[in-house]
Order: C-alpha cells, then structure tokens, then sequence
C-alpha cells in the first residue's frame, strides 16, 4: 500500500519491485546509447536509440513532453551541465564528454538514472572529472539507509567530491543548484537532495522511500546558467561538466540500486 509520511512517498516492497522493472529498462536504453556514442553520430540519433528501446519494453519516456521538453534523454556536451537537448545538427566528435541523463515509466512507476560517456579518446582531465563523479554517487548511495538523515546523503557526496578533486590536483565545481529527488509515482518528488552540506539535516530516512542520488560536478566554477532554449544548463565558465544518477531504494538490508542492474536486493 502506498503511504505518504511527511509529504515524502513511501512504496511497499512490491512497489519497489515494480521501480525496479522500471529502472531496468533505464538501465537498457543508457547501456544503448553507451554504446553508439561514438564519434560522427548525433544527439537526436542517441535519442531516438533511447526511445526505442523504452518503447520496445513496454514503457513510456518520462522526459518527453515534461513540462514541454522535446526529447526521451537529456544529452549535455560538454559544458552542458543537464537538460541539454539532442539534436540531428548536435554530431558528436573525438574527445567529447557527453551526459545522458534517462526516464522511463513501466505501470506507473518511474525509473531516472545518468551517465557520463567518453567519446572517442578523451582528456585524462575529463576522465578523472567523470570517475570523481560516479565515485561520489555512490558515496551517497551508501548513506540511502533507514535511520539516516537526507544531508548524510549529501555530506557523502560532497565529501567524495573533494576527496577526489586533491588526490587528482584537479578543481571540482560541486553544482548545488540541481541535485537528487525523490521518485516513485513521479518522476520529480520530496524531497529535493543537495549535492553537498553538512550531515544530520533534514528528514529521516525509512524503508520505502526511494530517491535518485545525481551529482555533478565540473571542471572549475560551480557557476552556471540557462541558455535561451529555457532548458540547456551550461557552466558559466565553459569549463566541462560531468553527471551520474541511479535511482536508490531503501529496504530493510539497506540501499538497492533500481536502476544498476548487478545491483541484488
């Protein structure tokens, strides 16, 4: 039975199943993009890849026609940060970094997750910058447990972040503006998930809840800004952007990642 506690959404166990179908079927249309991002295919084209493979599950996109938006994915080049929209004109080339950011809704239940791909060869700069990036998401993924408060979550991040930006002697841009959300019946719930803060803040965390970790981080300022399109987020600076997502369960034996299919209950 879905409950709500504190205007956060809490899922029984075969809801949380049911996400996971959802997140799997996320996790095919990003393993296909993966795999055609290659140098001299476009954006629209990774789009369209995208769709087919939610359609061909059985499942709706959850980004197309949100609020208007045009497309199935979000795909950001470069100094696009998120929400960057594909394009047949959008070719990608060699040492491109691209972001994919992926919905989906199978019965009801929404799947979100992101992914950072090299294109081609890249820039040792732009790989480091990915890697710090997933490897702060899963430091948060690691504090989504009952018991724990949200900004534990966060605090992990940003830890992760920082850790990686000095071993690297790199500067990490922590974007604060965008972060994680709760998930389940929309794709966009309670609560919104900083990307760094102090620990202990916010609402407790209990079995049910489900909430899309998804850091960014970029390679010099924080700063960014909307383009005209009213959707594309770029840094201010140019500097390159990187993101990961993965939508994360809370159970009793602690976080499942719905939309990392290696990941077991």
């Amino acid at each position: 039975m879905l409950r709500r506690g504190k205007g956060i959404e809490l899922k029984s166990a075969g809801e949380i199943e049911a996400m996971r179908a959802a997140g799997l079927v996320v996790a095919r249309a990003l393993a296909e993009v993966t795999a055609h991002a290659k140098p001299g295919v476009s954006t629209g084209e990774l789009d369209e890849i995208a769709e087919q493979v939610i359609r061909d599950a059985g499942a709706v996109p959850s980004f197309k026609g949100y609020h208007g938006f045009p497309a199935s994915i979000c795909a950001s080049l470069n100094e696009k940060v998120v929400h960057g929209i594909p394009s047949r004109s959008e070719v990608l080339a060699d040492g491109d970094l691209l972001s994919v950011d992926c919905g989906a809704i199978l019965d009801g239940w929404h799947g979100d997750s992101a992914v950072t791909v090299p294109v081609g060869s890249v820039a040792a700069a732009d790989q480091g910058l990915s890697e710090a990036t997933k490897a702060a998401m899963w430091a948060g993924i690691e504090q989504v447990r009952a018991g724990n408060r949200l900004t534990d979550i966060s605090h992990a991040v940003e830890t992760a972040a920082r850790s990686a930006a000095k071993a690297d002697g790199a500067t990490y841009g922590i974007i604060a503006e965008y972060g994680g959300h709760g998930i389940g019946t929309q794709m966009h719930m309670e609560p919104f998930l900083p990307n760094l803060g102090k620990p202990g803040r916010g609402p407790k965390l209990r079995v049910g809840m489900a909430i899309a970790v998804e850091p960014m981080l970029t390679l010099g300022s924080a700063d960014t800004e909307e383009l005209d399109d009213e959707w594309t987020v770029v840094t201010v600076d140019g500097s390159r952007a990187a993101h990961w997502e993965h939508t994360v369960a809370i159970t009793e034996d602690g976080p499942w990642v719905l939309t990392d299919p290696d990941s077991a209950r």
